[in-house]
């Protein structure tokens, strides 16, 4: 079934509204889910509103937090999202970065006591929009065995990275440090298919193809001990720096436990007009992306892509044609507008 990106939206917003989160953040909830969708990476889309959803309800998500943002230096915040919705607590903190950044030419913030937030691509866009150089990273539960181990101890713990670019595509970098998404993961266990061999081991350390076990046990590092430093990097500015859950210490909302996740997120924010005019930079940055997307191919390849083609190009189509989403994903909207007496959005057969 496809579904029309606004339908969706509306129905996010509708749903959140009706679990006391307020209008401005219901939104920015909605476009980074929606948006994840538009952009294919549905494993952090729509997909995680049932979960958000149910996290509040039973009290492990707060829907009206307190946000608490200080200024600890010339050019540095840090924030307590007394356990709000991960994008809500993330925004604010970035529109505090962003004043700040634009001020002092550099903004960090740490960033506790958040949950899942979707996308770190979604605060890359936002950054470039105003003309921000912006790395993002964020822990997140264990997923990822330390190099040697078989049990899950970091997160995916995701970097990202955006440059914004005049007249095309941003650059945007957003890499796991796993091998895979554990959204992917989690997506086929819903969907009741396999994942590839290679992706996962299951509790007794052995490579699986069921999602369920893999989910059991633990995501591969991306690069072998190289993901396992990534993961450890960035488990410690964002973890430990901001005093937020780090390791094993991070709750998951995926399981029937009422206590807080503690995900932690640390940004930096560059003001790309303190080192050089922005228009120079893009100039120079658009140069190199086509002196790379003209180098020669290999046989069979039509064309090299930069990071954030992909997904602008998925995102104008789908914005267009509209979003593909699974039967099980459908059945929780089911189930969500039924428990708020909302209308489901229409869709229509592929």
């Amino acid at each position: 079934m496809i579904y029309k990106a606004e339908h969706l939206t509306e129905f996010i917003v509708n749903v959140l509204k009706s679990q006391n989160v307020n209008q401005e953040d219901a939104d920015v909830v909605a476009e980074s889910l929606v948006r994840a969708d538009l952009e294919g990476v549905s494993s952090h889309g729509i997909s995680r509103l049932a979960i958000y959803s149910k996290g509040m309800e039973d009290g492990r998500i707060n829907p009206t937090p307190s946000i608490s943002i200080q200024k600890k230096a010339l050019s540095v915040l840090s924030v307590d999202g007394d356990n709000g919705l991960g994008q809500a607590v993330s925004y604010h903190a970035l529109k505090e970065g962003i004043a700040l950044a634009k001020e002092t030419g550099i903004a960090a913030i740490g960033i506790r006591n958040s949950n899942h937030f979707g996308t770190a691509s979604y605060y890359c866009q936002l950054g470039c929009k105003e003309g921000l150089a912006t790395i993002v990273m964020t822990n997140s539960p264990p997923g990822i065995p330390p190099w040697g181990g078989k049990e899950a101890f970091f997160g995916t713990n995701p970097i990202a990275f955006g440059f914004p670019v005049n007249n095309q595509p941003d650059c945007i970098i957003d890499m796991s440090a796993s091998l895979v998404a554990r959204g992917k993961i989690i997506s086929a266990a819903k969907e009741g298919t396999s994942i590839p061999k290679g992706w996962a081991i299951d509790q007794n350390g052995e490579d699986t193809e069921d999602p369920k076990a893999a989910l059991l046990g633990a995501v591969l590092p991306s690069g072998g001990v190289k993901g396992y430093g990534w993961a450890l990097a960035v488990e410690i500015l964002s973890g430990i720096l901001t005093k937020a859950a780090y390791g094993p210490n991070v709750n998951s909302i995926y399981e029937d436990s009422h206590e807080k996740a503690n995900v932690g997120h640390f940004f930096l924010l560059i003001d790309i007009e303190k080192f050089l005019p922005l228009y120079d930079f893009s100039e120079m940055l658009k140069t190199m992306l086509s002196q790379i997307k003209n180098s020669p191919k290999k046989e069979g390849v039509d064309s090299i892509l930069y990071p954030g083609e992909r997904r602008e190009k998925s995102y104008s189509e789908r914005l267009e044609s509209g979003i593909p989403l699974p039967a099980e994903v459908r059945k929780e909207l089911k189930v969500l507008a039924e428990k708020f007496k909302l209308d489901i959005p229409g869709g229509s057969d592929v």
